[in-house]
């Protein structure tokens, strides 16, 4: 976990102890993935994901996350609705996240001029929860008026901050625009000179926001854009980053290397490289949508495909006309599949994980034999003996389930993965395969 526990405590951040999760990830060059929540299901993937590789996390709710989570079809025309789902969001993550083992930092995304009614709402959940609890409801918020001008950006930013440090919350803002488009907000045609910050526009943040509270960031512009596009058509230029930082260390005298805490927006796509130099000049936190979108959708079609002629009827499968469905079609089943795919977007570079542990043989007749092959221990310790391997599990949750899975493969099946991305498979149980699949792994990984 980079050691962030051994400066705070598991569960929902705020206050000086947010400010020591940042300070520590600035320290020990690291940036926290940031990513966009639209369910409580959603919110579990992320926690789980963030439990099993041991790595804070940020849970961020857009204004359109919000509305959809409280329910498309109320009314949203005075932002009552995403006010409504985003703090719906917040007393969840609030009541599991302690229980995950992680910090955890619990925050609103871009909140655009016209969305101030959002703001407003949410900043009223913070001082009510405040009153009783003595911390704020969220972590942090951010307001992105990248679009005004620079005088308007920064005095709204001050306005709100000034409310916020209060509560001790963190504040995040954004000053030159980031391409694309996210939840309504389309940059798509924006003058590529604007989706540069110059070091000036930077330190005149800076200097504004200081002097209420340490506790902000700056998402500034690099060439960063929403979404993925085809390699190439993105033009990212992270090192102009540490120009910023070093312009706001000489005009403030800071102690720091690199007195700002900043921002990757766009990060879905985005090379090693490109984040690497990010990381090395500064930032601390990247947001991650597009990529978790579809790993999440990845996970339900795939268990729609592999499970279609289980979902065609509630009875009658290929195991028997009067055999039930249910447990195929219970939406507890398919959902946890997508967690599962969701988690492998915040996984290890290199991560070996079964589709199940625990395999029925199968003869050639089609019959169930009553013999098991236990594999996945064996597995689970050659990976894990191995360098730059990890093994990570698959297995689904219930006895019921797992007979049912296991009744459709004879053998069973393990990914390789890298940086989320499925690269190889192999199904069998032979140690000698095994270890030959390990051992690419490992190669790999050098």
């Amino acid at each position: 976990m980079s050691g962030a526990l051994s400066v705070v405590q598991p569960g929902v951040l705020s206050g000086v102890d947010a400010l020591k999760l940042f300070e520590h990830a600035r320290a020990n060059k690291y940036a926290m993935p940031a990513v966009n929540i639209t369910s409580s299901s959603v919110a579990n993937a992320v926690l789980e994901a963030a439990r099993d590789i041991k790595s804070p996390i940020i849970l961020q709710i857009s204004n359109g996350g919000g509305a959809f989570l409280a329910g498309k079809g109320l009314p949203n025309d005075k932002q009552q609705a995403s006010v409504a789902g985003s703090v719906a969001l917040a007393h969840h993550v609030r009541t599991v996240a302690p229980l995950y083992g992680v910090p955890v930092i619990l925050h609103s995304d871009h909140c655009a001029k016209k969305l101030l009614p959002w703001f407003d709402g949410m900043l009223d959940a913070d001082e009510a929860y405040y009153k009783v609890n003595g911390v704020p409801l969220f972590s942090s918020h951010m307001l992105d008026l990248s679009e005004e001008s620079d005088e308007e950006n920064i005095s709204t930013c001050v306005k709100y901050f000034s409310r916020m440090a209060k509560m001790g919350q963190w504040l995040e803002m954004e000053i030159g625009i980031t391409g694309g488009e996210e939840d309504g907000v389309n940059n798509e045609s924006a003058d590529a000179s604007s989706l540069m910050t110059k070091p000036e526009q930077v330190y005149k943040v800076h200097q504004a926001l200081s002097a209420i509270s340490p506790s902000f960031s700056i998402a500034a512009a690099f060439g960063n854009v929403h979404g993925v596009y085809k390699p190439g058509n993105v033009k990212l230029t992270p090192e102009i980053l540490g120009d910023h930082q070093k312009y706001a260390r000489e005009q403030s005298s800071s102690k720091h290397e690199k007195p700002l805490f900043l921002v990757f927006h766009g990060g879905s796509g985005s090379s090693k490289e490109e984040i690497k130099t990010a990381v090395v000049n500064g930032v601390v936190k990247m947001n991650v949508d597009t990529d978790v979108q579809w790993a999440y959708l990845c996970g339900h079609r795939d268990y729609i495909l592999n499970k279609k002629d289980y979902l065609m009827t509630q009875v009658g499968n290929p195991e028997g006309a009067d055999k039930p469905n249910k447990k195929v079609f219970d939406p507890r089943g398919s959902a946890r599949v997508k967690r599962q795919s969701s988690s492998v977007s915040s996984s290890p570079p290199w991560l070996i994980k079964p589709i199940h542990g625990v395999c029925w043989l199968k003869p050639a007749n089609g019959h169930q034999s009553g013999g098991r092959l236990l594999v996945a221990p064996v597995f689970k310790k050659l990976a894990e003996s191995t360098p730059g391997v990890q093994f990570a599990s698959f297995d689904v949750d219930e006895a019921g389930d797992i007979a049912e899975h296991l009744s459709i493969r004879s053998m069973p099946t393990f990914y390789l993965f890298k940086d989320g991305e499925k690269k190889d498979s192999f199904s069998g149980a032979a140690p000698p395969m095994l270890q030959g699949f390990v051992k690419k792994a490992a190669e790999l990984s050098q």
